[in-house]
């Protein structure tokens, strides 16, 4: 299931995934390998966006889960709590999501910037862990994983890459009680460690790559605000412009984060 990090030296040797997108902005891609060339520190702030071109639709666009699943009735953790059955339904459509999902380009590219020295984490809203299956080792998942489950009862923790479909929902093998993936569910805080960390990583970077999200769901949102705060340089690489654009990013990089940020490192090799 995961790849190995020299997995990126084998595809960036293919000539598809470096074939150049003529509609890609040429000098901000340069101005971008030498924002990170001269950062002392740089992190990779990512979204919902970043895994769609591994085949997982953003949760609320129209091919998302809460076009199917009301999240009040399906994503709460109230719901999980009274009605865990019912709540397993939408965690089975995620798991399959999650579990055949490969990481693209873009993952296997932000893992080579790491491999390189370049990059100091990554800091993720997405529950996937594409970033590991791409070789990042420094992830902070915001908003936990689904790759593992926690019991309820005990502290017995189950590998979610073990299981499959027809196992769930999954139960725990010490005490039978019904485990829950370790996703922060609505109305459920914030790992701590996971957001302290976050936040000292964007009070102390000088540069964030901020990739495939709009940043309007809070905490996470302030991460990039508190870049730009320390005096960082925010370059966003999204489809469209979003709340960050003019107001928070230094400057927007438009289009596939899967096409952009392998030429992102393409030139950060070429100016080293």
């Amino acid at each position: 299931m995961f790849m190995r990090t020299d997995l990126f030296h084998r595809i960036s040797s293919s000539r598809s995934y470096f074939t150049e997108d003529k509609t890609m902005d040429r000098q901000l891609i340069q101005r971008a390998a030498q924002d990170i060339l001269q950062s002392k520190k740089t992190i990779a702030f990512t979204g919902a966006g970043i895994s769609v071109e591994s085949g997982i639709p953003d949760f609320r666009s129209a091919e998302g889960l809460w076009q199917k699943y009301d999240p009040e009735e399906y994503a709460h953790i109230h719901a999980f709590y009274s009605d865990p059955d019912k709540v397993w339904l939408m965690l089975k459509d995620m798991f399959t999501l999650v579990m055949t999902a490969k990481p693209n380009p873009a993952h296997i590219g932000l893992a080579e910037l790491e491999r390189m020295g370049l990059l100091s984490s990554v800091i993720t809203q997405n529950v996937d862990g594409l970033h590991q299956a791409a070789g990042s080792k420094n992830v902070i998942e915001f908003h936990g994983s689904h790759r593992t489950l926690s019991c309820l009862k005990c502290p017995t923790t189950l590998d979610g890459t073990s299981l499959k479909i027809e196992d769930l929902p999954a139960r725990c093998p010490r005490c039978s009680s019904l485990l829950k993936p370790d996703v922060v569910f609505f109305g459920e805080p914030i790992p701590p460690k996971a957001q302290a960390y976050s936040f000292k990583e964007s009070k102390s970077c000088r540069a964030v790559l901020v990739i495939g999200t709009s940043a309007i769901v809070y905490p996470a949102a302030s991460i990039p605000i508190m870049a730009k705060e320390e005096g960082a340089t925010v370059i966003e690489i999204n489809m469209e412009p979003t709340p960050l654009t003019g107001q928070i990013s230094d400057y927007l990089i438009s289009g596939s984060a899967g096409k952009i940020i392998p030429a992102i490192v393409e030139e950060v090799r070429r100016q080293r």
